[in-house]
């Protein structure tokens, strides 16, 4: 009996994991979710740390339902999406120009290979304070340190995805007559759609933390009233449960925003036979 009880054990144990793969994805991410939020409130409920360094999950939950009541958590939220949507898009504009040229030039090749080596190491916060300089405390600032952050993922992921397009591709499009404009969004964009989608969600994941951040430190020197300030604002009263309604906005806006990208990938590149489904 003591040989069978191992294996029979093994056989339960599968058979449960079994089961919970079966489980949709976003159920098991509830699941992973619900635990994460049971052990964070096991820990606040006997570790004995203050109320003034970690705030419980009940105490988050009322500083969320009020500071979404009263509209400033929700204002805080839209001005950062406002502020990365704008930087992503004119960031996304000028990568794919960037991406187009190289594709077609030598020059344009060197030039983005340079472009990218040089700033893609150096992070856009980094560069706050100039943009300070340059444009006051004002959006402006953080609009241009979200699109420095977003060109270089999509430049160079774009730039990939061009360059593994075949040449029997190429030679139909320049067959058909297409000049370079139709080649690039009717050949180009399709086909390297893929590493497009890559370099996007690259740019989301550093223009998002770029605009947290950016957004704390000129929370030092005014309010902007984005999440970043909305954060740094409740440090200064002491409001732990508001700083940690703040970060579980930032964390539920990524899943979304991830949630997002997955849809798209499924809608396209994995209709189209492109990637597996996972």
């Amino acid at each position: 009996m003591s040989l069978l009880q191992p294996a029979s054990a093994r056989i339960r144990e599968l058979a449960v994991t079994a089961k919970v793969r079966q489980l949709p994805v976003w159920l098991r991410q509830l699941l992973f979710g619900l635990i994460i939020i049971f052990v964070w409130q096991l820990y606040v409920s006997f570790s004995g740390a203050s109320s003034l360094l970690i705030a419980s999950p009940l105490a988050t939950l009322h500083a969320l339902y009020a500071d979404i009541a009263n509209g400033q958590l929700v204002s805080a939220t839209l001005i950062s999406l406002q502020n990365l949507a704008i930087g992503m898009g004119i960031g996304i504009v000028l990568g794919l120009i960037l991406a187009s040229f190289s594709a077609f030039s030598r020059l344009g090749r060197d030039l983005l290979t340079l472009l990218t080596s040089v700033f893609s190491p150096l992070p856009g916060i980094a560069i706050l304070p100039l943009t300070m300089l340059w444009f006051g405390l004002n959006s402006a600032a953080i609009i241009f340190v979200v699109v420095y952050g977003s060109i270089w993922p999509i430049s160079a992921n774009t730039e990939t995805g061009f360059r593994t397009i075949g040449t029997t591709t190429r030679m139909v499009a320049l067959n058909l007559g297409l000049n370079r404009v139709q080649t690039v969004r009717d050949v180009f964009l399709p086909a390297a759609l893929p590493h497009i989608l890559s370099g996007l969600r690259l740019a989301w994941a550093f223009g998002w933390r770029t605009v947290v951040g950016a957004e704390i430190v000129f929370g030092v020197a005014g309010s902007n009233g984005g999440l970043g300030w909305y954060i740094n604002n409740a440090r200064y009263f002491l409001n732990p449960p508001a700083i940690f309604a703040g970060l579980v906005i930032i964390s539920l806006l990524g899943i979304l925003l991830d949630a997002l990208f997955q849809w798209i990938e499924r809608q396209t590149i994995v209709k189209w036979g492109m990637k597996q489904a996972q």
